[in-house]
């Protein structure tokens, strides 16, 4: 019945999501005529009926294109993508086609382009700043995973199977244009949205996410022993460079350094300051005259006087160490078992007392030498014991499983880290560890689990100790076994029968001690878990709230409270359960995966303004467009999704609350701030990486690896990741955009330098580093990147034809049709080219009419690349052993060859049309739809701020986030 509520209330958000996807914006009500009607019909329809619908009318649509329904300037308005593309092969002089049976006249064509561009111009001064119509959407699966990264704090990435999300026309995937929620989609999110619920830890107070699922015992166990044990590697004790840093403070003089102090020292070291001041006096004081701190010191005083005998002085510090440990093991206290005849030796409370007298001992000395006590207690014998092997198994090592309390077959933990929390943490420090220690309990519910072992183990393993029919009530699968009723009577029982066989006092007491610390701590765990309930709600409803990227409505936030308290009623799940289930409601709710930008939260909702610049009663249009400033909220998601693909953060979301996000010295400070932000990566993987192609070249399984071995998984990734750190690096330190073109740098690791035959640094471990001055290995920005060309590449071969296509459509934008189908193909193998290469079988294909109206625009861009292999290598010989050519004819006639004449031909005749292109781009993908005759002034803008700004990207987005388009929604219809 529970489960059958749960499901109908995941199927009611399911089904609002649903509907959330269909929906969209109010479209405005412009009924206005565009100017130039007469024009229209004397000029560009009498063109249009002669010269192109025998190919794009009703019955042909060639390429998918009827134009032969526009009968009016209106009707070619609203449909001005596909005109601005007409437009663009008229001016090209590319259509009607050379081999059409009529063509116009020039004075003819140039009427029809000009009546075109005086048409887009019209609309882009009527419409300039409108925000167009944004259709609320989901987010993307790869939004969807940054922003599930950014809330819980754990990089899950619960949709990174999912299906390819469906890219707009522009080639990017977070638009309503191409993102739809249909019922498979949905199925599939639930699922992800169950996933990350199970990764849901309950604290003490609050709630948190674990890297891994944390549903059974063993997963809470590994969440909470990985924490503890990751605070003691952090805080892990090398004598050798608490003694070198009391060597740099005793020589702080000759180091220039006198007014610094062992604080300091041990800061810069990442030291303990408390333990630093410990060592500090046991060697510097001279209060023992023998023993082993006399031979400590000894030592101390042979290291060299000079402090630029630092290599000398690091090599006697360690010896200091190695003397330490050594005379150590020496004074370390031997405890016995504590054994009864009649009880295993493996029972809990006689392995607890021996673990007890072990801690205890830890800085104390086996030997009655009193110069030896001191010494003992700054040098422990161990300062923590993150490992214990089972009781039956040890031999007095300590290598074993992580911070067990040393159990044969049963669960339990002991915690043994005195001399640390004595001698190396500070207060604050020693708080956390407490509080992970609490958590450990807590969380894990280990003191019932231990407890509920041991009745089994003493029921079940020789010698039977629980055995007798007064032991019959305590079973370890009793629900109610923990309970202070029952563990009180089995306490009497338990010691009644092992002060009848003659156990010790010592053994008494510890079995008295046992049944008294484990039922405080079941009790404590059981009343803590209670008392944090209402923690663990209010802090669901600030998750909610995060989730939502802006304040929960009252209405929503009872909604989610009444949900929980309905799945807890009688006969529900637990709270754990109950608590996983509501994170799962939130994360579908479309006000978490759908991009809303609709309330007025922040601030008052502000008056519908006019953006245009026809307004009513200058010439008796009515005005183009209504549009209402976006809320500080909307306005926060708007930016964050942009720049990081992923909610705000806490300080954008402040600005929000304060009311303050809209002011334009304050949203051009947080755009430059999320600039500088490692998540600047989401831009650079799903705008850069998109935009440029390669978003998921790290799937990329066409090259034949036999052939080409070198092209390891390892590599691959590397290609993948180059362009990435290229982009972040330019966003981050706010480059020039033309590095992406003309840079002489790149970012690579040992693989990548390798197979580019750049020298690594000696000495360097393996990263990323930055490579200045590459282009004598023939590398540099984005051109000759391995990613590119090894994706525009067959696999057995290099392809002149895609890889000149890559760079004359995507990065100078050039938009060129899909080839016929009849076209011939070139060989797959290169090594199969026989006697021609591959140069000269583009020549001839060139020589057919039909396939050099495009060949012509990009074979010669990509020939420029021949000097690179099929995954990017330098090469001289193609692999038909031909020696390979990198000269080219360009479009303008001019000869180039290699990347350097490339990049000087784009520099001459081309730069304009890359900057305009990535500019276009750009606000397509701010945006979240396709450009509208409006963005036009807006595109103007921003080439013409990057001029006057050297061309810094930053200034690209400073002049989006500024602009009408970004800052407001259109208004509804009144």
């Amino acid at each position: 019945m529970e489960f059958g509520r749960r499901q109908f209330r995941f199927a009611s958000l399911a089904g609002a999501i649903l509907l959330g996807g269909t929906a969209s914006c109010l479209r405005a009500a412009d009924g206005a005529e565009p100017a130039g009607d007469s024009r229209f019909q004397t000029a560009v329809q009498p063109f249009l009926q002669a010269y192109c619908l025998d190919c794009h009318g009703a019955a042909s649509q060639e390429a998918k294109l009827d134009l032969s329904g526009y009968s009016s300037p209106a009707d070619v308005a609203a449909a001005f993508r596909i005109w601005q593309r007409v437009l663009e092969r008229l001016e090209a002089e590319e259509m009607p086609p050379d081999d059409a049976p009529r063509r116009p006249t020039e004075a003819e064509r140039s009427d029809a382009v000009k009546w075109l561009r005086a048409l887009r111009d019209d609309e882009a001064r009527r419409h300039a700043g409108d925000p167009g119509d944004v259709p609320v959407r989901r987010l993307s699966n790869f939004e969807l995973d940054c922003t599930i990264r950014d809330l819980t704090g754990i990089d899950l990435r619960p949709l990174s199977e999912f299906p390819v999300d469906p890219a707009n026309e522009a080639g990017f995937d977070n638009s309503g244009e191409s993102l739809a929620t249909s019922p498979a989609w949905l199925k599939k999110y639930l699922a992800a949205a169950r996933q990350v619920a199970d990764h849901l830890v309950l604290k003490p107070t609050g709630i948190d996410f674990a890297p891994h699922p944390v549903v059974t015992d063993t997963d809470r166990d590994k969440y909470c022993v990985a924490r503890i044990v990751d605070f003691y590697r952090r805080h892990a004790v090398d004598y050798a460079e608490y003694f070198l840093a009391a060597w740099r403070f005793s020589r702080r003089e000759t180091l220039g350094r006198s007014t610094a102090s062992l604080d300091d020292f041990a800061a810069e070291a990442g030291l303990s300051p408390k333990y630093a001041a410990a060592v500090w006096s046991v060697l510097t004081d001279s209060q023992e005259e023998a023993g082993p701190l006399a031979e400590l010191r000894s030592l101390w005083r042979q290291l060299p006087e000079e402090a630029g005998g630092v290599d000398d002085a690091r090599l006697g510090c360690r010896r200091m160490s190695d003397f330490v440990i050594e005379t150590r093991k020496r004074f370390v206290p031997t405890v016995d078992r504590l054994r009864v005849k009649g009880i295993s030796d493996g029972s809990q409370p006689l392995v607890l007392w021996r673990n007890r007298q072990l801690a205890a001992g830890r800085m104390l000395s086996a030997k009655e030498d009193g110069t030896a006590a001191r010494f003992c207690r700054i040098f422990p014998d161990v300062f923590f014991i993150a490992e214990r092997p089972p009781y039956f198994e040890s031999n007095g090592g300590t290598k074993g499983r992580l911070l067990t309390a040393g159990f044969h077959l049963m669960q339990g933990y002991f915690r043994d880290d005195g001399p640390l929390c004595e001698l190396v943490l500070g207060d604050d420090e020693r708080s956390q560890l407490d509080a992970l220690w609490e958590e450990l309990n807590f969380i894990t519910g280990v003191p019932a689990r231990q407890y509920k072992d041991f009745i089994f183990f003493e029921r079940a393993e020789p010698p039977r100790f629980a055995m007798g029919s007064e032991f019959d009530f305590a079973r370890s699968e009793d629900k109610a076994a923990a309970s202070a009723a029952k563990i009180e009577r089995l306490r009497a029982a338990y010691l009644a029968k092992a002060r009848q066989i003659g156990a010790s006092d010592q053994a008494v007491e510890a079995i008295e001690v046992y049944f008294t610390s484990m039922a405080a701590d079941i009790r404590w765990v059981e009343e803590a878990r209670l008392a944090a309930e209402p923690s663990h709600l209010a802090a669901l409803a600030r998750f909610a709230e995060r989730a939502y990227r802006r304040p929960l409505l009252r209405a929503e936030r009872d909604e989610l409270l009444a949900f929980y308290h309905e799945l807890r009623g009688e006969e529900g799940p637990d709270h754990d359960s109950a608590m996983r289930d509501c994170v799962t409601s939130v994360l579908v709710s479309p006000c978490f995966c759908y991009r809303l930008d609709l309330g007025d939260f922040g601030r008052e909702a502000a008056p519908d303004v006019t953006t245009a610049s026809t307004t009513a009663g200058e010439n008796g249009q009515a005005p183009a467009f209504r549009a209402r400033p976006l809320s500080d909220y909307d306005l926060a998601s708007r930016v964050s999704y942009f720049l990081w693909s992923s909610m705000p953060d806490e300080e954008l979301l402040a600005h929000a609350a304060a009311g303050d996000l809209h002011q334009p010295d304050v949203l051009l400070a947080q755009s430059r701030r999320m600039l500088r932000d490692e998540r600047v990566r989401g831009l650079a993987t799903q705008f850069a990486g998109s935009f440029f192609d390669f978003r998921r070249f790290d799937e990329h399984n066409s090259v034949d690896r036999e052939r080409f071995p070198a092209f390891t998984s390892d590599l691959r990734q590397a290609m993948y990741e180059e362009p990435l750190r290229f982009f972040v690096h330019l966003a981050r330190e706010n480059g020039s955009l033309l590095d992406l073109l003309y840079g002489d740098y790149t970012f690579a690791n040992q693989v990548l330098a390798r197979h580019y035959g750049i020298p690594w640094p000696a000495g360097e471990a393996d990263g990323w580093l930055r490579f200045d001055a590459v282009g004598r290995w023939g590398r540099g920005g984005l051109l000759p990147m391995a990613v590119f060309l090894t994706k525009n590449s067959p696999g057995l071969r290099t392809s002149p034809v895609k890889r000149g296509y890559w760079v004359v459509s995507r990065l100078l934008g050039e938009r060129i049709p899909a080839p016929p189908p009849s076209v011939p193909e070139l060989p797959k193998d290169e090594a199969a080219l026989g006697e021609l290469t591959l140069p000269q079988l583009l020549a001839r294909h060139r020589e057919l009419k039909n396939c050099a109206v495009c060949h012509d625009r990009f074979d010669s861009v990509g020939l420029v690349f021949e000097g690179y292999g099929p995954i990017g290598e330098r090469r001289d010989r193609d692999l038909s052993g031909h020696p390979v050519t990198e000269a080219a004819v360009f479009r303008d006639g001019s000869q180039g060859s290699g990347i350097d004449g490339l990049r000087d031909y784009v520099r001459r005749r081309r730069q304009d049309d890359f900057v305009d292109n990535f500019c276009r781009k750009l606000v397509v993908y701010a945006l979240g739809r396709g450009l509208l005759p409006s963005d036009e002034l807006l595109v103007e803008n921003m080439r013409t701020r990057l001029v006057a700004d050297d061309y810094r990207f930053g200034s690209l987005v400073e002049t989006i986030v500024s602009s009408p388009q970004f800052l407001t929604r259109r208004a509804s219809a009144e």
